[in-house]
């Protein structure tokens, strides 16, 4: 049964076509009456009846807008029957039209989540039009106050989980100064696939690594996650060089949910003299190295392929160590390539590790250091690109002053 007006009207700013309405009505007089009234009031509605609860259940879709519901039915009635109805309406307003006129029932009907309550014979067609108006907007002003409430609980779990994931570095020597930058790509994420950490052994030593999965998604995250803490394990467990990064690219053919992913890696362990570090390098960019004023890129070369390869075809001599001399002070920047692939100008050209060391000794030209150092990198390469940098950043700097 079905009624639609000769005066089409906007049932609700925003929502486009007809308003559809499942009445729910056990009297065929009442019902009668419904309709009439609804298509004197200008209405574009197209009208369900459902005699019976259980025939409301087969009627009841997602395209319904609003519940009309009396409250006494051949197969249920009262509160009970409410219930009923609230729980298969889903998203659709629910607006009690009875014949009981009870103030009481209908604070306790609206308080069990009915948006109105209307007795019947006390309602003209403005005011039933106007009470299911203002209902279907109410819940969707409830709906839309739920989603974001329930969004800002779990953007907020999600941020103190991905807080708790990030590394907090394990050194314990004065002369050196660590300070690390995170950028995820994805929006509204602290987490990405890039990943990075520092830990101090007992020997002295300081094992330094920085890392990027392939891809920005959730599963990258929680990859990066992985090989991090595998990594710091391994060094604690006394693993370095070529048989931690063997060991990796084993972890990671495990761990990934596509044979697709590989990961790129920096290691460099830095010598418990201060004054030399050893570096492998599985298909990433090559660190800075500040010395003074002056900034040059490590070479790159020898280096090793990026892990995800099968374990059959790579062992510990796949990547080669360099050892670099340091000086009594410096500073090493460890980056993921987010840093180094942004665009310059209008063009397709990239900035590049050459661009990038240029923009390091502008900026310790500057006189900036330590924070101060990452945020003016980051903020030229991303006025450079002419906007934000959607590939995921990892920045890890490790700074060496005299001892005094």
């Amino acid at each position: 049964m079905s009624t639609t007006s000769d005066h089409p009207t906007s049932v609700v700013p925003g929502m486009d076509g007809r308003l559809r309405l499942l009445l729910i009505e056990d009297d065929p007089g009442d019902a009668f009456l419904v309709e009439e009234l609804l298509a004197d009031s200008g209405l574009d509605v197209e009208i369900l009846h459902a005699r019976t609860l259980g025939e409301a259940r087969r009627k009841m879709s997602a395209r319904i807008h609003c519940v009309l519901a009396d409250m006494s039915l051949p197969d249920a009635g009262g509160l009970d029957l409410l219930r009923e109805v609230l729980g298969l309406t889903g998203r659709a307003a629910v607006v009690v039209l009875t014949g009981l006129a009870d103030a009481h029932l209908g604070v306790r009907a609206v308080a069990l989540g009915a948006e109105d309550y209307l007795v019947k014979g006390e309602v003209d067609g403005a005011l039933l039009a106007r009470a299911i108006r203002y209902a279907i907007e109410r819940k969707r002003a409830e709906e839309s106050e739920r989603r974001l409430v329930e969004a800002r609980i779990v953007s907020r779990e999600n941020a103190r989980l991905e807080r708790g994931l990030l590394p907090v570095p394990l050194i314990d020597d004065g002369t050196l100064a660590h300070h690390a930058r995170y950028r995820p790509g994805r929006r509204r994420a602290l987490l990405g696939g890039d990943f990075y950490d520092t830990v101090q052994t007992a020997d002295g030593s300081v094992h330094l690594m920085i890392g990027d999965v392939c891809g920005h998604g959730p599963d990258e995250a929680a990859l990066g996650v992985c090989l991090r803490m595998a990594w710091r394990t391994l060094v604690l467990a006394g693993h370095t060089g070529e048989g931690l990064l063997a060991t990796l690219n084993t972890v990671l053919g495990h761990e990934r949910r596509s044979e697709e992913l590989f990961t790129t890696v920096c290691t460099m362990t830095v010598d418990p003299s201060r004054r030399s570090a050893r570096m492998h390098l599985a298909g990433h960019p090559a660190p800075l190295l500040f010395d003074g004023s002056e900034v040059v890129s490590v070479p790159e070369e020898p280096s090793g392929p990026a892990l995800g390869l099968p374990t059959d075809l790579v062992g510990d001599d796949a990547w080669p160590a360099a050892d670099i001399e340091l000086g009594d002070t410096w500073d090493l920047l460890l980056y993921t390539d987010g840093l180094i692939e942004g665009r310059i100008g209008q063009g397709s050209a990239r900035l590049g590790t050459e661009g990038l060391v240029a923009l390091a000794r502008e900026a310790r030209g500057a006189g900036a250091s330590g924070d101060a150092l990452i945020d003016a990198l980051m903020a030229r390469v991303e006025a450079l690109n002419g906007e934000e940098l959607t590939d995921d950043v990892a920045v890890l700097l490790l700074s060496r002053q005299e001892s005094r």
